[in-house]
């Protein structure tokens, strides 16, 4: 651990990547709560999963047609919208299942995104790494746009937070109060891509669910408020992401996978530890 904290000191690309971590830790923790809470996360893990699409795209544009200033993040945000409004139209307006268009945009995007990564000349190997996360990748072009991309998705949610709160928890009801959700679920799913971008530096497009859900889930069993929750899984987030990359920076393990294996481990031990706590408490609210 020694070791970590003397590269902190010394390598400015571990600082960018802690910084990187923290940042995404903060969507994560607000955005998170909305999409256990809405119970969502099968269309997360479709956006997921469909922004490989997008950043194969701008990898092989900015390679071929040498258009340095396109960042592979830029196709990931846009690939992710995209597939945002998609299910939320199929949704509310289509006549398709709507299980059906989120297992379309998961494979499709996957595709097009190998597609490009393979018609793509060089070394590709930099973005392969996207698919299972490599936190020390985050450059600081990529910290400004993670900012960006935090201030927007908390400022929103903030914002939004009461009408979010209703179709999370009653969409019926909240239509006949006359919200409008159709409006609000495509505000939440874009909420939604964005926060996945911001996770795929640090644990990639395949483990993202995992931070996502993860921290959201042992914090819901110490919160009784939504804002409560979102605060204390942003915490976790923030723990589980700067602990995993401690831990995986002296023995050579990947990030993004200590990452996550460490949440699930807290999140196991919590769970087990659950049903004797509430023994405990109901033992001792009989004796009252």
């Amino acid at each position: 651990m020694g070791e970590f904290f003397e590269a902190v000191r010394n390598h400015g690309f571990i600082r960018d990547a802690l910084a990187a971590g923290l940042l995404a830790s903060i969507a994560c923790g607000v955005v998170g709560t909305y999409v256990v809470t809405r119970r969502i996360t099968l269309i997360a893990g479709s956006l997921a999963h469909s922004v490989l699409g997008g950043m194969g795209a701008a990898f092989y544009f900015r390679v071929v047609n040498g258009w340095a200033w396109l960042h592979p993040l830029h196709g990931a945000i846009a690939a992710a919208l995209i597939a945002a409004l998609l299910i939320s139209a199929v949704r509310m307006w289509g006549r398709e299942r709507e299980d059906t268009i989120i297992s379309a945009m998961w494979a499709i995007g996957m595709a097009i995104g190998v597609m490009f990564i393979f018609q793509t000349p060089g070394y590709k190997a930099d973005l392969m790494t996207y698919l299972f996360g490599n936190i020390v990748m985050a450059d600081r072009e990529a910290i400004q746009l993670l900012v960006g991309l935090d201030v927007l998705v908390v400022v929103v949610s903030l914002i939004f937070y009461n009408q979010l709160l209703a179709v999370c928890f009653d969409e019926e009801f909240a239509r006949l109060r006359g919200l409008n959700v159709a409006l609000y679920h495509t505000l939440l799913l874009c909420l939604t891509a964005l926060t996945i971008v911001t996770l795929i530096y640090v644990v990639g497009i395949v483990m993202v669910i995992a931070l996502l859900t993860l921290p959201v889930a042992i914090a819901s069993r110490f919160s009784r408020r939504l804002w409560e929750m979102m605060v204390i899984s942003a915490i976790l987030s923030a723990i589980f992401t700067t602990a995993g990359l401690a831990i995986s920076y002296g023995p050579d393990l990947p990030a993004g996978a200590t990452t996550v294996l460490l949440a699930g481990a807290v999140y196991v031990l919590v769970m087990l530890g659950d049903r004797p706590i509430r023994r405990l408490r109901a033992t001792l609210r009989g004796k009252a």
